[in-house]
C-alpha cells in the first residue's frame, strides 16, 4: 500500500465527515451573503461570458454557487456526495425561491456513468471541495470523468486554498472570501505535506473537524492538463494577475478542447 492509499484508509470515505449536525452548521461557516457579495457575481459573470447555459455544480455542499447561479438564470443541476449537504441545499434553493433542474448525490470518480457524457456547458468544483480526494489515482479519475460529462468546449472552475502558502509560510486567512461567516474560529490542528486537518468551532461551542490533501497549485494544473484539459487559467481570490503566496484561495479555470 503505498504512502497515499494509507493516508486515503486513514481519512475513510470523505463524504461521511459532513455528518448531518455538521450540514446545519455549515451555513453559518459559509456567509452567504458576505460570500456571494464577494464571489457570486464573479463566477456568473464567468459562465456567461463563455455562454455557458447548462452547468453542473459538483460540489454544491448546502447550495450557496448552485442557488447563485440558478438566480443568474442558469440551468443548474446540484450534486454532492454527502446526501445531508444535498439535502440543506434542495432547502436552500426552496427558501430562495429557485428551482435545481436536477439533483444527484454522485461519487466523482463514476460521475459520467452517472449523469452520462457531453452533458453540460460547464462544471463548478468550488470551496476547497476537490481537496477532499486523498489519492492521486482517484483525482486522476474524478477529473477525466468531468472532463467527459462537459460537452465540447466546456469549461471547469475549480477552487481551492492556498496551501503553497501555507506550507511554505505558515497558515493566515483574511476570511474575506469562500468562508465568511461569523463567530466562527477556523484553523488546521494539522498541517504538513500530505494532511491538512481543519478544525471548526462555532460560537454555540460546538466543533467539526474535517481531513484535506493539501494540493499544490502547480500539481493542481498538472492534473487537469494530464485530464485533456486546456487553456489553463488562474486566478488568486477572483483576480489576476496575482502573488502566488498573497491570496487566501486559488481558482483554476480549464476548458475541454471544442
Amino acid at each position: 500500500m503505498s504512502q497515499e492509499q494509507a493516508l486515503n484508509a486513514d481519512t475513510g470515505n470523505h463524504y461521511k465527515q459532513y455528518t448531518r449536525s455538521f450540514a446545519e452548521y455549515w451555513d453559518d461557516l459559509v456567509g452567504w451573503e458576505t460570500r456571494l457579495e464577494r464571489e457570486g457575481a464573479f463566477y456568473n459573470r464567468l459562465l456567461k461570458a463563455h455562454g455557458v447555459k447548462d452547468v453542473i455544480d459538483i460540489a454544491s455542499g448546502t447550495g450557496v454557487n448552485a442557488v447563485s447561479l440558478a438566480q443568474a438564470g442558469f440551468n443548474v443541476t446540484a450534486a454532492d456526495g454527502s446526501e445531508n449537504m444535498l439535502a440543506k441545499a434542495k432547502e436552500n434553493a426552496e427558501h430562495h425561491g429557485v428551482q435545481f433542474a436536477n439533483s444527484r448525490v454522485v461519487d466523482w470518480r463514476v460521475l459520467d456513468d452517472t449523469l452520462g457524457t457531453e452533458r453540460f456547458d460547464a462544471a463548478v468544483c468550488l470551496g476547497n471541495s476537490f481537496t477532499h480526494l486523498f489519492d492521486h489515482e482517484d483525482r486522476r479519475t474524478a477529473l477525466r470523468a468531468i472532463f467527459r460529462v462537459l460537452r465540447p468546449g466546456g469549461m471547469l472552475v475549480i477552487d481551492q486554498r492556498n496551501y503553497d502558502a501555507m506550507l511554505d509560510e505558515g497558515y493566515s486567512s483574511k476570511h474575506a472570501y469562500c468562508y465568511t461567516g461569523e463567530g466562527v474560529d477556523v484553523g488546521p490542528v494539522e498541517l504538513h505535506r500530505t494532511m491538512a486537518r481543519f478544525e471548526y468551532v462555532f460560537s454555540d461551542g460546538a466543533r467539526f473537524e474535517l481531513k484535506m490533501y493539501p494540493l499544490r497549485q502547480d500539481y493542481l494544473t498538472h492534473l487537469l492538463e494530464d485530464a485533456g484539459f486546456v487553456n489553463v487559467e488562474r486566478f488568486g481570490d477572483l483576480r489576476r494577475p496575482y502573488d502566488f503566496h498573497e491570496v487566501d484561495f486559488v481558482q483554476q479555470v480549464a476548458f475541454r478542447p471544442a
